[in-house]
């Protein structure tokens, strides 16, 4: 069985043992859209993490049977193309659930206490300087108490709701989806969660639905004083809503960890707001610590036996 692995360099040099002694294995390192075909001819298994596989793709692989995603996500990959072609595509569930969950208190912890700010204080010599034991310059605030928002109540926002009941804040959600479902946490819609959250956080998929779900109107209806993250995707939460929103005190902050597109372009908007330490970046690797990764790679090689197997 020939493997083939597009784009290695999504799992930051880690051993892929587990998944190379499954077949006849041959990894790159990154892979650009004119190279897919010719790199993958002879596959029969396919793994990708970004790279997009689409009908163009498969109607040319006729040897292609299983696409592995090596993430949670497959808006990469064209399902009803693959369905067609009789391609069976399979993901990685919940290798990053904990992973992702803790980056978002932590994005969350960081703004609140606004601890880029004060570190950067205490490097640059000015409390050195200052002749005084504390600083004031830029309020913090506690979690305990606040309203946390969630917005997609999947296994990461369910982990996210847990640990931020741990923290003592009160939790509801909103489905992006519409379904009802039994939660000990309230259900809300998404405008009435708006309005009550000091916190939301977004942990949905992006599809038609959920596309620009966060907008100028929505960013309006939250409390000046409220934060919002996003370490689903890129396009659930507008960017120029957001930037704009920071810029004249619509809401207190935000996090991203995902963006439309990736890596950022040097004129986003969120690069160019007026008080940075509003915003927190970082370039998508919430999800990205090493027990994480180690698990995804578990994850990728059980789904290739599994296939083999014909399970």
């Amino acid at each position: 069985m020939n493997i083939v692995f597009l784009d290695e360099y999504t799992l930051g040099g880690t051993d892929l043992t587990a998944i190379r002694q499954l077949g006849n294995y041959m990894g790159y390192a990154s892979t650009r859209p004119e190279q897919v075909i010719e790199r993958s001819k002879d596959a029969e298994v396919i793994i990708v993490n970004k790279v997009i596989i689409g009908r163009k793709e498969m109607e040319q692989l006729p040897k292609l049977r299983l696409i592995c995603v090596a993430a949670t996500g497959v808006n990469n990959i064209d399902l009803d193309a693959a369905k067609e072609y009789n391609i069976s595509v399979r993901n990685a569930v919940g290798y990053s659930t904990h992973t992702v969950a803790e980056a978002t208190l932590g994005s969350i912890l960081a703004l609140q206490r606004q601890v880029i700010y004060y570190d950067r204080y205490v490097k640059s010599g000015a409390y050195s300087a200052s002749g005084e034991w504390v600083n004031f310059d830029r309020p913090t605030h506690r979690l305990w108490g606040k309203n946390w928002g969630v917005i997609g109540m999947g296994n990461i926002g369910r982990e996210v709701a847990r640990l931020a009941t741990a923290f003592g804040c009160n939790v509801a959600y909103a489905s992006t989806s519409g379904a009802i479902r039994k939660e000990e946490y309230e259900q809300k819609d998404l405008d009435s969660l708006l309005a009550w959250a000091d916190v939301i956080s977004v942990h949905c998929p992006l599809n038609e639905h959920t596309k620009g779900l966060i907008g100028e109107r929505e960013l309006a209806l939250m409390k000046p004083s409220s934060l919002i993250v996003n370490v689903a995707r890129g396009g659930i939460v507008t960017e120029e809503a957001v930037a704009h929103a920071l810029d004249n005190g619509v809401i207190a902050g935000a996090a991203f960890d995902v963006y439309p597109t990736e890596p950022m372009p040097a004129d986003s908007p969120l690069l160019h707001i007026a008080d940075k330490d509003k915003l927190l970046l970082s370039p998508h690797n919430a999800w990205s610590a090493v027990e994480s990764i180690e698990t995804l790679v578990e994850c990728i090689a059980t789904n290739i036996k599994n296939y083999q197997q014909g399970n």
